[in-house]
């Protein structure tokens, strides 16, 4: 099986490839392209993007926060609500989502896309990331009824169980800020 295949952009319709990629989970792709932002523009386009926001949170021993979601270790982020600025939803969810509070606001990491379904509807998720620090080591409280079934802190140097049990998009984000240095296979 060739390791990557590539999708002509000018026939891309992310309605129809991506129930391919839901039928080729172990394939990569690739899109080639002139203009990168454009292309991106015409994608978001044809599909509901949905805007949300969330954190990498460490706390003062220097551990950071993973939550566990539909049976993945995942980031705290959530919908951004209606005039409600980025950084705001950001804080709001991961205490939300937590049951901590969020003592710095920090730096942008960067914004991740990813899709999914939703009411049988492709969608686009573009997810803000920003750095956050807790203070102490807050005894966490999951938010269950958005399906979380634990929230925990991690060293540094122990967070395989995360890189070996998440999203791409989130990989990203351990990426951006050298938590992670593998590279994403198909398995």
């Amino acid at each position: 099986m060739e390791l990557y295949e590539k999708l002509d952009a000018e026939v891309f319709d992310l309605k129809i490839i991506y129930t391919w990629i839901l039928a080729n989970p172990k394939k990569l792709f690739y899109i080639k392209c002139a203009d990168a932002k454009a292309f991106l523009k015409t994608v978001k386009k044809s599909v509901t993007v949905i805007e949300a926001a969330g954190g990498l949170v460490r706390n003062t021993p220097g551990h950071y926060l993973f939550i566990y979601r539909n049976d993945k270790w995942d980031l705290p982020k959530g919908k951004i609500e209606k005039d409600e600025k980025v950084k705001e939803a950001a804080v709001r969810e991961v205490e939300e989502e937590c049951g901590i509070k969020v003592s710095k606001l920090k730096e942008k990491i960067c914004k991740t896309y990813h899709v999914y379904i939703s009411r049988g509807e492709v969608v686009l998720k573009k997810t803000h990331w920003f750095n956050m620090e807790s203070k102490g080591r807050e005894k966490l409280k999951p938010q269950k009824e958005e399906g979380i079934t634990d929230a925990r802190w991690f060293e540094k140097h122990h967070i395989e169980p995360i890189i070996d049990n998440t999203f791409p998009s989130i990989l990203d984000v351990l990426h951006k800020e050298k938590l992670a240095t593998n590279k994403l296979m198909p398995q």
